[in-house]
């Protein structure tokens, strides 16, 4: 074999990259850190896609000028104060340690497992620029949502694509699919529900995703559906009654329609009708967040509460949980078959 001359830019071995995609988290809960992450995050397109000449004026100088006060002390009430990081940095860690194990015992050291974040640190851009330099030639790129939309799955992929543009030399890619009708995902949730109550059917359980506007799911974003499959699916595998799991959304922004019904209203008219014990689980949420761990936990709870209810149990997030890592582990070998 021939040797490249003295001269010649090393190149270290190649290695395959799997790079873990999640929503992003604030720097820190102070103004200016919540207004970086706001400021990012909100002038998505996909997130908000208005015009530009719009909605820039008013994000930049209305918006910001408030929302980060009142985020940041929302986020105050969760924040990891020992690790100085919000709970989904935390968590995100931990999974992706959890990977690296399974990727070394199945692939010994071809494999790298990496973690970004969309919005917020660290930067898709900065971590497939850090793999590329450390031999990979191949990536393949998972945003941690179940089921697709627009807003998660799409921008994120967008966000990797933008980064393998900077590369001179572009490794080849992958992304993975929504996964949110895989059998083993569906025990993985089953299991979560079942430890929770101890295996005890609630008077209802409410399958509470996050939200997005009406108009998407007119545009032809399969959100909506893949959500009411993934309720569907895992009531099926409970073995309840079809009247048992409602499924809502959470998080509404802005004035115009979103997805119903909105689960804040939902769960305190079901306490006005007497039905006032319930659960609650996340299954568009891969990890614990400020939206189920501040939102479902404190606005949605004291709704139903201040409506009567009673018990209001919160099913946590798949998280770290074996059953979880066993179900990411092996999406990521089907998707490395032909690379490994």
């Amino acid at each position: 074999m021939s040797q490249p001359p003295a001269n010649h830019p090393k190149l270290p071995s190649p290695r395959i990259g799997v790079l873990i995609a999640n929503l992003g988290t604030p720097d820190g809960t102070d103004y200016w850190s919540m207004r970086r992450y706001l400021s990012e995050f909100l002038s998505d397109k996909r997130v908000i896609d208005l015009p530009r000449w719009k909605w820039q004026p008013l994000l930049q100088s209305i918006i910001l000028s408030k929302r980060p006060f009142t985020s940041g002390a929302n986020y105050k009430t969760i924040w990891n104060t020992e690790a100085d990081e919000s709970p989904l940095m935390t968590i995100t860690k931990e999974q992706v340690a959890a990977l690296r194990d399974r990727a070394a015992a199945l692939w010994g050291g071809r494999v790298i497992v990496d973690f970004c974040m969309r919005y917020g640190n660290p930067s898709t851009r900065s971590v497939v620029d850090r793999m590329v330099k450390a031999g990979c030639d191949k990536i393949l790129f998972l945003p941690l949502y179940p089921q697709y939309a627009g807003a998660t799955s799409a921008t994120a992929n967008d966000q990797f694509f933008r980064a393998l543009m900077e590369q001179t030399w572009q490794p080849a890619a992958r992304t993975v699919a929504p996964y949110f009708d895989r059998a083993d995902y569906i025990d993985a949730l089953a299991g979560s529900v079942e430890r929770a109550l101890g295996g005890r059917v609630p008077r209802k359980l409410i399958a509470s995703y996050h939200g997005m506007p009406k108009r998407y799911l007119m545009q032809g974003d399969p959100y909506h559906c893949q959500c009411q499959k993934t309720s569907r699916l895992l009531r099926e595998r409970l073995g309840w009654p079809d009247d048992v799991i409602d499924t809502t959304f959470q998080s509404v922004f802005g004035r115009e329609e979103w997805l119903k019904p909105y689960t804040v209203e939902h769960v305190a008219e079901l306490a006005r009708q007497g039905i006032t014990e319930i659960a609650v689980i996340s299954p568009a949420f891969s990890s614990d967040c400020i939206e189920t761990l501040e939102e479902i936990q404190g606005e949605i709870r004291e709704a139903f509460e201040h409506a009567g209810g009673k018990e209001f149990t919160y099913i946590p997030c798949l998280n770290a949980e074996p059953a979880h890592i066993d179900v990411l582990t092996t999406i990521i070998g089907e998707n490395l078959v032909g690379w490994i």
